[in-house]
C-alpha cells in the first residue's frame, strides 16, 4: 500500500522542544471562553492560546471571528516559528502520546489521517457539524497553512498497534508537560524507521477509525482538502489531517449532564406522577450517579431521586434511540417538559461530569435551575455503533476527558 492510500501516514511535525514545552502547550481553542483565555494567557508569551485564540491579543470588542484575528494568529504562529520556540522535524515521524488524569492513563498516536478515508466513512462521524464553525476552522488552517488542533480518533482495539506504541514509552520522552488542571501530557518521537513501517502496516489494516471529538476541525481539513486540489495551492499534506488515536477500551467518556430552568407549568407533584408513568422512581437520601444504563439520577427541589426506565420503552434494536439521552428526551423532555431542541431552546443547559454532580445540586438550589439529571455515560461500543450505522447522536452526547493539548504538535500542509 502506497503513502497516496494509506489510513494513515507518518509527518515531519512542528513542537517546541524540552522545557518549551510546557510554555507552549495550552487547552483546546473550544474550551475555554476568550475572557478565560485572556487570564490564562496572561505573562505566558509563548502560549499556544495566542495562536488558537487571537483575538486575546486584540481589543475585547472585536469580532472573533474578524480577518484581523486570523492575521494575528498567522503573525503569532511565524513568531513562535521564527524564535525558535516551534521547530519542525527533519523527517516524517509518528509520536506517542500519553495522557493521565489520576488513576486513568491512555496511551495513543499522533499520525496524519487520510482525508480521502473520512470521506469515504472509513473514518467514521456520529455527531452533525454546524456551517459557521466549519467556516471557522476552515479560515483558521487557510491562515496558519497548518492544523493545530487535532482530532481525538478511536481505533477498535488492537493488541498488536498497542505493543508497537507502548514500546516506545520506555525511552526518554521528548515532551513531560502537567498542565494547570493537573492533566499530565507526554510525547515520545517515533522516528525508527522499521517501526514506522511496522505501525503503518498495522494501522493500515484496520477497517476502520471512529472520530470521538473535533468533528468540525476533521470537516474543515476535508473542506480545505477540496478546494486546494487542481489549484495553485495544491498541497500533499492538505491531504491529510492531524490526529490523535486511541484504543476505543482507554477511552473516557463521563456523563454529560442536563439542568432545566422550569417544569413546563407542571406543579412538582404533577410532574413526580408523569415521570413516574414511564421510570421507577425512588427516593434516595444521597447523590444519584448511575451506574448502568437505563437508569438517570434526577435533582429536584433539594432532593434526588433514581429513576429506572420501564424496559419495553427502550428500543433495543436502534442504536440512537436507545442511548440513555436519547430515551430521556423521548419520554420526558419532549412529551412532559416540552423541550424537543436540545440545540436551541433555552430553557436546557449542559454540564459536563467533570464538573461533579455538586455542580448539578448548586444550580438547582440557587433558583438558576429548576431541575436536574445525573446521567449514564455513553460508552465507546454505542459511539461506534452509531457510527457503523451511519447515524448521528442527539447533542452534548458526549464527554471525553482528558482533553488533548493544542501546540504539543502541529502539521504544516507545505
Amino acid at each position: 500500500m502506497s503513502l497516496d492510500d494509506s489510513l494513515i501516514r507518518p509527518f515531519a511535525g512542528l513542537r517546541p522542544r524540552g522545557a518549551d514545552a510546557a510554555a507552549v502547550a495550552a487547552p483546546p481553542y473550544d474550551v475555554l471562553s476568550s475572557a478565560e483565555a485572556r487570564q490564562v494567557a496572561i505573562g505566558k508569551p509563548w502560549s499556544f492560546l495566542h495562536v488558537s485564540k487571537a483575538e486575546i491579543d486584540l481589543p475585547p470588542e472585536i469580532d472573533h471571528h474578524a480577518p484581523e484575528v486570523y492575521a494575528r494568529s498567522a503573525e503569532n504562529f511565524q513568531r513562535l516559528i521564527a524564535g525558535g520556540v516551534l521547530r519542525r522535524d527533519s523527517s516524517p515521524c509518528y509520536y506517542a502520546y500519553r495522557l493521565c488524569m489520576g488513576e486513568h492513563v491512555q496511551t495513543g498516536l499522533v499520525a496524519v489521517a487520510s482525508i480521502a478515508a473520512y470521506d469515504s466513512n472509513r473514518i467514521r462521524k456520529h455527531e452533525f457539524t454546524r456551517p459557521d464553525k466549519e467556516d471557522d476552522r476552515v479560515r483558521q488552517i487557510e491562515a496558519l497553512n497548518a492544523q493545530t488542533g487535532p482530532v481525538l480518533l478511536a481505533h477498535p482495539d488492537s493488541p498488536q498497534a498497542e505493543h508497537l506504541i507502548a514500546s516506545v514509552t520506555d525511552s526518554m520522552p521528548v515532551a513531560d508537560v502537567l498542565a494547570d488542571d493537573g492533566i499530565r501530557h507526554t510525547l515520545w518521537v517515533i522516528d525508527d524507521a522499521q517501526r514506522i513501517a511496522a505501525i503503518s502496516e498495522v494501522f493500515g489494516a484496520m477497517r476502520t477509525l471512529y472520530i470521538a471529538d473535533g468533528h468540525h476541525r476533521s470537516a474543515a481539513a476535508s473542506r480545505v482538502a477540496a478546494a486546494r486540489r487542481g489549484g495553485s495551492h495544491a498541497t500533499a499534506g492538505a491531504e491529510y489531517f492531524l490526529s490523535v488515536i486511541f484504543p476505543a477500551s482507554q477511552m473516557l467518556i463521563m456523563d454529560y449532564n442536563r439542568v432545566l430552568r422550569d417544569l413546563n407549568g407542571l406543579s412538582e407533584d404533577a410532574f413526580l406522577a408523569a415521570v413516574g408513568e414511564r421510570y421507577t422512581v425512588t427516593a434516595s437520601d444521597a447523590r444519584v450517579r448511575p451506574q448502568r444504563s437505563g437508569v438517570c439520577g434526577m435533582y429536584l427541589q433539594g432532593r434526588w431521586y433514581r429513576l429506572e426506565i420501564q424496559p419495553g420503552l427502550v428500543p433495543a434494536s436502534d442504536p440512537v434511540r436507545r442511548l440513555d439521552v436519547s430515551v430521556l428526551s423521548e419520554q420526558l423532555l419532549g412529551p412532559v417538559l416540552g423541550i424537543t431542541d436540545l440545540r436551541r431552546d433555552t430553557r436546557i443547559e449542559f454540564v459536563g461530569g467533570m464538573r461533579g454532580l455538586a455542580e448539578l445540586e448548586r444550580r438547582v438550589d440557587s433558583g438558576e435551575m429548576a431541575l436536574a439529571f445525573a446521567m449514564y455515560p455513553t460508552q465507546m461500543a454505542d459511539l461506534m455503533a452509531v457510527a457503523d450505522a451511519g447515524q448521528v447522536m442527539p447533542p452534548k452526547s458526549t464527554w471525553f476527558e482528558p482533553k488533548l493539548a493544542d501546540g504539543l504538535v502541529s502539521h504544516l500542509l507545505d
